[in-house]
């Protein structure tokens, strides 16, 4: 009989208001769901929203984001990592999502980025989430934790994404606020 093995949860993760509150808080509420086995630096950058008429990020005026991202070893299926677990810290956390604007200041955005090496469509998301290779706020701490790590359509390492939407990014490392992984 084989052993059946857990899931590799890549979580991207994004609040920009009390920030330094908020990240901390969505990674200790991601130990109930299984093993944090590695979080990322925490990083600034300045919030964006598409648009429409040139589909190019601009940089409206509001708080910055701090990002992080975390692995979490879990028994749960992407399915149940979101409806359980994300959807659950983000309204614990006070998440209002605005229909009108998907860019809304947050108190959290808890993103499953990638999953095991699998890729998959649920509930109008994608994984591997294709923010992947256009957004340094996401690849940045994404492959710190793990830069060998080859992205599933892609091909690419995922240091070597990161390298290359980095550049002229704006994306600044913030020290001050640390994120313990569990014991």
């Amino acid at each position: 009989m084989s052993e059946r093995r857990a899931n590799r949860a890549y979580l991207s993760l994004g609040p920009n208001i009390k920030p330094e509150e908020n990240l901390p808080a969505a990674v200790c509420e991601l130990q109930a769901f299984g093993r944090v086995l590695a979080v990322s630096s925490v990083w600034e950058s300045a919030p964006f929203a598409a648009d429409a008429t040139t589909d190019r990020a601009t940089r409206p005026a509001g708080s910055n984001f701090l990002n992080a991202a975390v692995l979490l070893e879990t028994d749960l299926s992407p399915e149940d990592l979101y409806d359980q677990a994300i959807a659950a810290i983000e309204q614990r956390l006070g998440r209002v999502r605005d229909p009108h604007d998907k860019n809304a200041p947050r108190t959290i955005d808890i993103d499953l980025s990638l999953f095991n090496h699998d890729v998959l469509e649920f509930a109008g998301r994608r994984v591997p989430d294709p923010e992947i290779v256009k957004r340094p706020f996401v690849a940045v701490p994404l492959a710190e934790m793990e830069p060998d790590y080859v992205h599933p359509t892609d091909g690419r390492r995922l240091a070597d994404i990161a390298l290359h939407c980095a550049s002229n990014s704006g994306l600044r490392p913030r020290p001050d606020v640390r994120l313990e992984e569990s014991e």
